[in-house]
């Protein structure tokens, strides 16, 4: 059983923004809010391959890659969340949450709410990627599929 693009391109996005992560834990540079940023090369990278890929296998409507990029992000978001969660609660849950959320406005938020926070973020900011991303491939798509 072959795994959709979807998933398969959703998947390494979050491991790639998990390494990244952890990278910057690694040498002590996980409280710079600017490199927390980075990770939205990641979504660019991993949605845009989705619609190349695509359109490599000539599925060139608009709507469908429109479809095939976000569920690509949305699997990206969502299990690189759940990631999170996973390593918040192995790291010592609230009390990690309280270093990592002072920079940010969740300021006193719990392990869920920290994490239903970025969840949202997370999913605003790669539905804005792939519009964007869409527009950059909009000529070489068809708007009737």
């Amino acid at each position: 059983m072959k795994l959709p693009r979807e998933i398969i391109n959703g998947f390494l996005m979050s491991v790639c923004i998990g390494l990244f992560f952890l990278l910057m834990e690694m040498f002590k540079l996980s409280d710079n809010y600017y490199l927390r940023i980075l990770n939205i090369v990641f979504v660019f990278y991993w949605v845009n391959q989705t619609i190349k890929q695509n359109l490599g296998d000539g599925k060139n409507g608009y709507l469908t890659n429109l479809i095939s990029a976000g569920l690509t992000a949305l699997f990206g978001v969502v299990i690189s969340i759940a990631g999170l969660l996973f390593y918040v609660y192995n790291k010592g849950g609230s009390a990690y949450i309280a270093k990592l959320s002072e920079q940010f406005i969740f300021g006193g938020a719990s392990v869920n709410e920290y994490c239903f926070g970025l969840l949202f973020e997370g999913l605003a900011s790669s539905l804005i990627v792939v519009f964007i991303t869409m527009q950059f491939w909009r000529g070489k798509t068809v708007l009737n599929d």
